[in-house]
């Protein structure tokens, strides 16, 4: 339990800080790319630490696939309520802008923003493993060097489970953008756990490009381009699909819809009929 203990006091800190953020730039919406900054460093400082007690706390500190499950069910719940619109996440900036719900500069400034933010989350927890609070740390920063990539099967199947996990996603986040956040956000957390989980095998479906910058580009077995196939290509067009498929069109690069006939309805006018034989008499 030690080891569970130090965990959560790492959460702990890690949300304080997002939270923090959040509440300091919330009356200032021009600096909106700072906050996905911190939304994504939140996300991501989280998440490998999720990943530690996945790899290491089950032999190392006594830790059930359940509880595992259950913490990332919970970060992400919580990732949801403090951070809200500042998602973390560059496919959606970016959907936000192909929906013409954001313009470009605040679209510049917000992805370099959340990648910045995933690298030093890397550096914050590559950081804390190195302090070796408990045995699972110490075992966790021995493997930091050599660490297991997440990507576990070829370059085709890993962009096909990308891709499909991210536009089942989306069209869920879609659907449910205008309910309310409290319907929402337990959603959107219990299918991003039940997806992680599912590809746990394939990719870990991440649907998230700077998540998955910040836990696995930097292990060995993949080269950097490899790694963006699967992982940034794959939900950026699972993305792409998932708002064809709900609007019939993309707004930012075409107008027309393809796929859903939208009929325009005319209300004629009726004529008075006592006026229109009165008229027909005066001729």
């Amino acid at each position: 339990m030690s080891g569970l203990n130090a965990s959560l006091g790492y959460f702990l800190a890690v949300v304080t800080f997002g939270a923090l953020v959040r509440t300091l730039l919330k009356k200032w919406p021009r600096f909106s790319f700072i906050v996905e900054f911190a939304s994504s460093f939140m996300l991501v400082a989280c998440w490998l630490e999720v990943q530690t007690i996945v790899e290491v706390g089950q032999w190392a500190g006594g830790l059930g696939p359940d509880v595992c499950i259950t913490i990332l069910f919970v970060v992400l719940l919580t990732h949801g309520v403090i951070c809200g619109s500042a998602s973390g996440n560059p496919s959606l900036v970016l959907l936000k802008f192909l929906q013409l719900e954001a313009s470009t500069l605040p679209t510049v400034l917000a992805l370099p923003a959340q990648f910045l933010g995933a690298h030093l989350a890397l550096l914050v927890a590559v950081y804390y493993w190195g302090l070796e609070l408990t045995d699972m740390h110490m075992i966790k920063n021995l493997m930091a060097r050599e660490c297991s990539t997440s990507l576990l099967v070829s370059l085709l199947q890993g962009f096909f489970t990308e891709c499909v996990c991210t536009l089942i996603f989306h069209l869920l986040h879609l659907s449910l953008r205008r309910r309310s956040a409290l319907i929402q956000v337990p959603l959107v957390a219990i299918l991003l756990t039940s997806l992680s989980h599912a590809g746990n095998g394939y990719t870990s479906a991440y649907m998230n490009p700077s998540l998955a910058y910040g836990l696995t580009f930097y292990c060995p077995g993949f080269t950097f381009t490899e790694y963006a196939v699967v992982y940034w290509l794959g939900p950026l067009t699972g993305m792409s699909l998932a708002l064809f498929l709900y609007m019939g069109h993309i707004p930012r690069i075409f107008a027309k819809n393809l796929l859903y006939c939208q009929k325009t309805r005319f209300r004629v006018p009726k004529g008075n009929g006592v006026g229109d034989r009165g008229e027909k008499k005066k001729m």
